[in-house]
């Protein structure tokens, strides 16, 4: 490994891209897809701890190729370096044309909080929205127990496929036979919702164009792509305006850019501006939900700023610290505990609270309301109901409405299973992390 160190505090506040060139010969595939070809920035974050960015899945034979990664730099940033090589495999690699850009300044500065600002616009009357995230396709029965029997209202709708998965989506004549097959299943989870007095947000989770293999969304940077985004919600908000079930239109889900946006196409938050007025050219009452760059996370709310568009609520994801949400998923090491030392630093309600602060400071800048549409922990994580607690806690300290990530989709974040990651049937007996939802959906009002 090459290890050169990187000034990364003359970066802070600042998103770097790293692009280099690269070929190798025979690498073999490591256990661990971060590892490999090692293209990394490394540094130090007494606040968040040990930071590695690099490009995942690097390995094999392959030519000349550009690998790149876009990172933002926190404000207490030390000790960088960059590094260049094999880990956990063996065979050659070559590093060309090294090359470092800040792809986005230092954030914008906050205007002081108002000292009597006015109710914010949530979009609703409801002293809160408690609720999940959905299954991947409609059963009444699943929407029947999730609004009388367990109390919630709210349900964020899942208009998914091929997540995780790169270059989908890009036949748009298939994609829009898709996606009218979802609309009409949504129809029918409507209908439910208004039964069982649940509100619903519809989400595009997979918008046209997918994403590249480095997960920034292609309608960020393909022309072809973002004006059928538009017309697809232009589509959605035909079809359902003014429907009384519906809360807010979630425009893209967990937006990442990637580089910049060539000329004559908009950027991610350009992106969900366009949709959105071609939305309220069509329904000016519906809500309509904006999500931050880098995965929706607090860290992208440092650099958001409010958008020019009427009834407008922002969402943000809640994963952190990723090494404890996500342990074993992927060959992700298990074992981590909450609270405690993760990554290097203490975890616990107070780090998290630190870690959602440039979301604190934008809702109070800007009086705006905030959704925190998913957040979970890996249902074997030791801790992961305290770590719900907590994360619960702050939302309801600060007024925001949640979506529980999920409900009755993949059995890893259910809440009816056991820890035993080998037992994929519902256990009788209530787990402590279905209990805590159910005794926080006895609190929720009905719409």
């Amino acid at each position: 490994m090459i290890r050169r160190p990187f000034d990364v505090a003359a970066y802070r506040g600042m998103q770097l891209q790293f692009t280099c060139q690269a070929k190798a010969d025979r690498v073999s595939q490591p256990p661990e897809t971060y590892n490999g070809v090692k293209f990394m920035l490394h540094f130090k974050s007494p606040s968040l701890g040990p930071q590695w960015h690099n490009v995942n899945g690097v390995h094999g034979t392959f030519d000349w190729k550009e690998l790149s990664f876009i990172t933002a730099i926190p404000e207490d940033a030390e000790s960088g370096e960059l590094d260049l090589g094999l880990q956990n495999s063996n065979g050659t690699v070559w590093f060309d044309d090294v090359t470092v850009v800040v792809a986005r300044g230092a954030p914008p500065q906050r205007p002081a909080p108002s000292a009597n600002p006015p109710p914010p616009f949530k979009g609703h009357t409801l002293p809160r929205l408690r609720g999940v995230m959905s299954p991947n396709a409609f059963r009444d029965e699943d929407l029947r127990v999730l609004g009388q029997d367990w109390g919630a209202n709210l349900i964020r709708w899942q208009i998914t496929r091929n997540w995780g998965k790169p270059n989908t989506d890009l036949d748009l004549a298939e994609y829009d036979r898709w996606i009218e097959s979802e609309l009409a299943d949504f129809d029918r989870a409507l209908a439910a919702c208004s039964r069982y007095g649940i509100k619903a947000v519809v989400d595009l989770h997979s918008p046209p164009g997918g994403r590249y293999a480095d997960n920034s969304v292609r309608m960020f940077h393909e022309a072809v792509y973002q004006a059928h985004f538009v017309k697809v919600w232009e589509k959605i908000a035909r079809r359902f305006k003014g429907h009384s079930a519906i809360w807010g239109y979630d425009l893209v889900n967990e937006p990442v850019q990637g580089k910049p946006s060539p000329a004559g196409v908009a950027d991610w938050l350009g992106t969900q501006v366009k949709a959105a007025k071609a939305i309220r050219a069509l329904d000016p009452e519906t809500p309509i939900i904006i999500e931050a760059e880098d995965w929706d996370s607090p860290t992208g709310f440092r650099y958001l700023e409010p958008v020019d568009v009427a009834r407008v609520i922002y969402q943000v994801h809640l994963y952190w610290p990723h090494s404890f949400t996500h342990q074993g998923v992927s060959g992700a090491r298990t074992g981590v505990t909450y609270p405690g030392t993760i990554q290097g630093r203490p975890c616990d309600r107070e780090a998290l609270r630190r870690f959602l602060q440039p979301v604190r400071e934008f809702q109070l800048a800007y009086n705006a309301h905030i959704y925190c549409g998913e957040f979970s922990a890996i249902r074997w994580a030791p801790g992961a109901a305290r770590y719900l607690k907590d994360c619960i806690d702050l939302f309801e300290e600060y007024g925001w409405d949640w979506s529980y990530h999920a409900y009755r989709e993949w059995d890893g974040w259910s809440v009816e299973h056991n820890s035993d990651p080998n037992d994929h049937q519902p256990t009788a007996k209530p787990t402590d992390r279905k209990k805590l939802l159910l005794e926080r959906f006895a609190k929720n009002q009905k719409p």
